[in-house]
């Protein structure tokens, strides 16, 4: 009798080791405008080319990939700097982009696709983005209409970037339509 009772409230125990297991990962889910406290709020593409921008703040675009080693340490070393995330969170509404994302994507009126290339093949707008030099990590800055104005490339710790942030003069780079 007793194993019975065990084998009914094991489904049960299990069912609440569940909740538990998906309430924490929702937890750490950053939907724009959230986020925590101390983190940048980062966006996807998709969100960024649609949120009404009310504040006028720029954007600054982390273009990456999956596979990027220094990519990585970007995000674990810099972009946790309480400097930079006070930085970027003043003046710019921070996107990632992956340059491998399949999905296409709509962009000042254009549409991107995936096109097979390299590695792991690339979405247009990354190549319109970057100008067709692909490397990565690469930094592309818009201005509040969404038009690039800046590019930067490469691992930067939080000092060097922080200087990057600062000396945000615009460069006369081509449009997306031009590329």
């Amino acid at each position: 009798m007793r194993q019975i009772q065990t084998m009914k409230s094991t489904p049960i125990l299990l069912f609440f080791v569940f909740l538990i297991f998906v309430s924490c990962g929702e937890s750490k889910k950053n939907d724009y405008p959230g986020g925590k406290d101390g983190e940048l709020n980062w966006i996807d593409m998709k969100t960024a080319a649609t949120i009404p921008n009310t504040e006028k703040k720029m954007y600054f675009v982390d273009v990456y990939t999956d596979w990027c080693g220094w990519c990585k340490v970007m995000d674990r070393k810099t972009f946790t700097d309480p400097k930079v995330i006070q930085a970027l969170s003043e003046k710019y509404h921070v996107v990632k982009f992956d340059a491998e994302q399949q999905e296409p994507i709509n962009f000042n009126g254009q549409t991107y696709e995936w096109q097979a290339a390299g590695r792991s093949g690339v979405n247009m707008l990354a190549f319109a983005l970057l100008q067709g030099q692909l490397s990565y990590p690469s930094y592309v800055f818009l201005d509040a209409d969404r038009k690039p104005f800046k590019i930067a490339r490469g691992f930067m710790p939080a000092d060097q970037f922080l200087q990057e942030l600062a000396s945000e003069k615009k460069k006369k780079i081509g449009t997306l339509a031009q590329l």
